[in-house]
């Protein structure tokens, strides 16, 4: 998720290095006014078929479960939620609260463009009780049963720094899915709230979308064989009037869920054959609270595997494009996901644990980056671009975007990115909404500040 508030741009540019093939001056502007994208570069077929060995394997399992380690065991916005001590000191939880739930500094407006009242907002500071954290707390562990929004205070209510502007909600954070670990370890006081700390994030979540169960029983589910890994943007389990719980579920990118083998496989399930789908074991929800399993059918023509796929240029490039045009949506918001949360998707589906936020990902001690200060030029900055390779993750402040390819030299990028604007042949700035999972050229994209995104960059992540 970005740190800052983001409509990102992009600019007909022409730059002054010598050599550099196909100046952005050279490309055209469709009616849709994305510069230099025509229709056919909008299918992951035109960038694959672009790949040298495509197909070849990066990296393999042993390398990938390296980098996740060093990311869990170096990155601080990670959570090693299975070796937690049985009893947490308070300063410990207050501070994991304390670190999203302060009372704000400016003015909020609300979904009509009303400004968020100071009572309001006392309000919700009082639910989150952060006074009554005792000085011990017992972690309880669970499961998300449902996709479920990651809050940072204990409230539904939707705050935006305009009036005019309700794209992103500064009181929304992140989205566990169904299956997902977690401990509990604070209540709101009306008790409809809890405070979670999952690996990658610690933020408010609804209490009835958690199901709890030991850490054993937890951790068991976690880690079982056989299972699938979602491959599609968002695939849903099939509908099933029997066990509304798991029925119609969504299950994003990247999503890994056990197998249910206990079942005979000439036995319905949930009143429907399981022979055309994959059984599947979901955790639900008692009256009480309690964490169970009950099995649920991903139909075979959904998009899902038996491990993580090969991580190949082809495969980044195609998984990515399974996003292409959804909403543009801050901490997963609208059904959707933010920048960050694209990329993380898109490699979680090949089995790279990656932080949630952009700021965390692009200075995480466990991933490998090339880092840019005001020191660096703007030929040095240049130079790195027409250097990317496909699946490169390349940082500015607030923002993330995934390098997909060359034409004609210019590199290109895909990224959840709100807008772009570009200089057009007489000089003046032209504006694009996008707002949604786009694909625009790299060198010519440009910030509200009028500086180039090369000029601001912050960091160039490889998964290598």
């Amino acid at each position: 998720m970005n740190t800052l508030r983001h409509t990102l741009l992009a600019t007909l540019l022409a730059f002054s290095i010598g050599a550099t093939p196909a100046l952005a001056a050279d490309m055209t502007v469709p009616p849709s006014g994305i510069l230099g994208v025509s229709d056919a570069q909008l299918t992951p077929e035109f960038w694959v078929a672009h790949l040298i060995d495509g197909d070849k394997v990066v990296l393999d399992r042993v390398a990938i479960a390296a980098i996740n380690e060093r990311v869990a065991r170096l990155d601080p916005s990670m959570h090693d939620i299975r070796h937690l001590t049985a009893a947490l000191p308070r300063d410990q939880v207050k501070g994991w609260i304390e670190k999203l739930t302060s009372k704000p500094g400016k003015a909020l407006f609300d979904v009509a463009g009303k400004p968020v009242t100071t009572a309001a907002i006392d309000d919700v500071m009082t639910n989150a009780a952060i006074d009554a954290i005792p000085a011990q707390v017992t972690p309880r562990y669970g499961m998300a049963v449902r996709r479920s929004a990651l809050r940072g205070y204990p409230t539904d209510l939707r705050v935006f720094s305009h009036a005019d502007d309700t794209d992103i909600d500064r009181f929304q954070e992140s989205t566990l899915f169904p299956g997902d670990p977690l401990v509990t370890v604070h209540t709101s006081k009306d008790g409809k709230w809890v405070f979670v700390v999952s690996p990658r994030y610690a933020a408010w979540m609804h209490a009835d979308d958690v199901a709890y169960g030991d850490a054993a029983k937890v951790f068991a589910h976690t880690d079982a064989t056989p299972y699938r890994v979602i491959t599609g943007a968002k695939p849903l389990t099939v509908y099933t009037p029997e066990a509304p719980a798991v029925s119609e579920l969504q299950l994003d990118m990247g999503t890994r869920v056990p197998l249910d083998t206990s079942l005979a496989p000439d036995q319905p399930v949930n009143g429907q054959s399981p022979y055309a789908s994959w059984v599947l074991s979901l955790p639900v929800r008692d009256e009480k609270g309690a964490l169970s399993f009950h099995p649920a059918l991903l139909q075979r023509n959904q998009d899902s595997s038996a491990d993580y796929l090969p991580l190949t240029h082809a495969n980044i490039v195609r998984q990515a494009f399974k996003f292409l045009g959804e909403r543009y949506g801050w901490g997963h918001a609208f059904n959707g996901r933010d920048c960050s949360g694209f990329v993380s998707d898109v490699y979680r589906s090949m089995g790279v644990q990656m932080p949630r936020n952009t700021r965390d990902q692009s200075i995480s001690p466990g991933l490998t980056h090339t880092v840019y200060t005001d020191k660096d030029s703007h030929d040095a900055r240049v130079k790195a671009a027409m250097a990317l390779e496909v699946g490169d993750m390349v940082y500015i402040p607030g923002h993330v975007m995934m390098v997909i390819g060359k034409i004609d030299g210019q590199p290109y990028v895909i990224h959840d990115v709100g807008g772009m604007s570009y200089r057009q042949a007489d000089g003046s700035l032209r504006r694009v909404k996008l707002n949604e999972v786009s694909v625009t050229p790299l060198l010519p994209m440009m910030s509200s500040h009028d500086k180039t995104f090369v000029d601001i960059m912050t960091s160039i992540a490889r998964i290598r």
